[in-house]
């Protein structure tokens, strides 16, 4: 079989069409809404997801672009624990516009310092809108609400209130709030059979 190489702005593309086809495949999964994935191993076992991380990792890649959109939402699930799906998503809807920056002739070094800046202004843009939220160990109603959105579209929705107290608690307990810090590693998750998510504790 006669194989051609790519090479210049067609490589580019090629690659582009490939993450925003990957992008395309978790959109449906995005936000509170988003539809689950049902994903066949070739084993037979079944995984049933809408969570950005669990799909990707559940997708055989041969592409390196592909790879590399897998190591995007590890990345992103280690380091932020959320939005995996969003940032596959939305490194998707950016490609898309870097292909028709290419099609108007411009060089993608000249691409890649002008996204470099736009992330520079985004985030003092975002910097500036930001708000503070007071809270003390006492009174930590806030921390819980924030930690019910982040559960707003995942399976445990229906006892977010519950698991967001826990989850705050946790935090709380091992945080160091003079250096605004928190080591998850003193957190562990144990897991029992049996019992109801509201026997969580």
């Amino acid at each position: 079989e006669r194989k051609s190489r790519l090479r210049g702005i067609e490589a580019q593309k090629a690659y582009i069409n490939v993450a925003k086809s990957i992008a395309k495949t978790l959109k449906t999964s995005l936000g509170p809404k988003g539809m689950d994935k049902i994903m066949v191993s070739p084993d037979g076992d079944v995984t049933i997801s809408n969570d950005g991380a669990t799909i990707m990792s559940q997708m055989d890649f041969d592409h390196e672009i592909g790879k590399l959109m897998v190591e995007l939402s590890k990345s992103q699930d280690d380091e932020i624990g959320d939005g995996t799906t969003g940032v596959v998503v939305f490194a998707g809807a950016l490609l898309e516009q870097i292909e028709k920056l290419l099609d108007m002739n411009i060089h993608s070094s000249k691409i890649a310092s002008g996204f470099a800046r736009a992330a520079q202004l985004a985030c003092v843009h975002l910097e500036s809108i930001s708000e503070t939220t007071e809270f003390s160990l006492s009174d930590h109603e806030s921390l819980v609400r924030v930690a019910m959105t982040a559960l707003g579209s995942k399976v445990v929705n229906k006892c977010k209130r519950h698991l967001a107290e826990i989850a705050v608690s946790a935090v709380l307990a091992v945080a160091d709030l003079s250096r605004n810090d928190v080591n998850f590693e003193l957190i562990r998750v144990e897991v029992k059979e049996g019992g109801r998510l509201e026997d969580s504790f």
